[in-house]
């Protein structure tokens, strides 16, 4: 048994989609929290940028003795995951290869995956997706907007339900019914998103991707922590947000 907490890092509110997802499924596990949120959003940043940060990030965690860490972020797994996994003697888990472990299981052969700008032009998600299923149409749509309204508290605001609608439109001409939640902070709009069209649509939210990796990383590596107490969950941010405690209980209950 591995008391140590699971450490996860994003660059705002968003990777608390992920939190709770893990939370979810392994409500025993001792969670540290780190939002940079000095440096939001890292979608507009350079990648040398979001490497620094993603280091700084890992660092801190490190000291609070964590056992494996999970970089809730879709931009920072899509240009820092790399650097990471070679600089540190650590589990580090992204966002990406889960999600599109799903999407090869379920032999899915069209998608449309949404995130920030960073990671668009990176062109991570279709380069991983195409590496595992070689075959698949991936449409892609770059959402710079959303993370900077949701980390405000406006997600659900006639500002966010506007700027969804617009972001929609490739999805809904195109057919595509299902969509990759490419950045954390997107499942905040998931209702949002489903109300702009008029067919079903599968909205595949990376949290809970990651949490089914995650649990299947702690087993092979020994590090599950067999508690039977609820485990705690520890908050860091890099600069105070009058928003962000209250956008976190949102997420947490929702």
């Amino acid at each position: 048994m591995d008391k140590r907490p699971i450490g996860i890092f994003d660059s705002g509110v968003g990777g608390i989609t992920v939190l709770k997802e893990i939370k979810n499924k392994m409500p025993n596990e001792n969670i540290i929290y780190i939002g940079d949120t000095q440096n939001f959003p890292y979608g507009n940043k350079s990648k040398e940028e979001i490497i620094k940060f993603s280091i700084e990030n890992v660092n801190k965690l490190l000291k609070k003795d964590v056992k494996i860490i999970v970089i809730a972020c879709g931009t920072a797994t899509s240009q820092a995951l790399g650097v990471l996994k070679e600089k540190f003697d650590i589990p580090i888990i992204g966002i990406i290869e889960p999600t599109v472990k799903y999407i090869k299981s379920k032999n899915y052969q069209k998608v449309g995956v949404i995130a920030t700008e960073g990671t668009i032009k990176n062109g991570a998600w279709e380069r991983k997706l195409k590496e595992k299923i070689p075959n698949i149409q991936v449409i892609n749509k770059a959402c710079p907007m959303l993370a900077t309204i949701a980390e405000e508290g406006k997600a659900k605001s006639k500002e966010g339900k506007k700027v969804i609608k617009e972001y929609m439109k490739p999805f809904k001409s195109e057919k595509i019914d299902k969509i990759i939640l490419g950045c954390t902070h997107f499942p905040i709009y998931e209702q949002i998103i489903r109300d702009e069209f008029n067919f079903e649509i599968e909205l595949i939210n990376t949290g809970k991707t990651v949490s089914d990796e995650l649990e299947k990383q702690l087993k092979k590596l020994n590090l599950e922590n067999n508690d039977k107490n609820i485990g705690t969950i520890d908050i860091y941010l890099t600069k105070k947000e009058k928003q962000f405690y209250t956008i976190t209980q949102n997420i947490l209950k929702s």
